[in-house]
């Protein structure tokens, strides 16, 4: 199980390196607090009326992250959820002082 929960981490560390490309990329719209990373694993619009251009940017990012985590949920034998919950919780621990975070609509810096 350690080695498995080891591998997810690694796979995740690397896919979250790998920037969307896009005319407005993720760390851009995290800098500007358009988005923000959620507990679930996925990026949310910090705003509740986002631009266009941020909605597409949460759904192409999501769903990247949508089929990398059922890619790693397959390999390691583990649910979806599981995988998303890991990721959620390095991408918080990750996160830079002063960068929005969302919890179930809720968002705080």
């Amino acid at each position: 199980m350690r080695s498995a929960r080891m591998w997810i981490a690694f796979v995740i560390a690397l896919l979250l390196t790998a920037a969307p490309a896009a005319a407005l990329d993720l760390d851009e719209a995290k800098q500007q607090g358009l988005v923000g990373e959620q507990t679930d694993g996925y990026v949310g619009a910090v705003d509740p009326s986002p631009s266009d251009e941020v909605k597409a940017l949460v759904a192409e990012v999501n769903q990247k992250r949508r089929a990398s985590y059922r890619e790693i949920a397959q390999k390691t034998g583990t649910s979806v959820e599981t995988v998303a919950a890991l990721a959620a919780q390095k991408l918080v621990e990750r996160a830079p002082a002063g960068a929005w975070l969302g919890d179930k609509g809720t968002w705080y810096q």
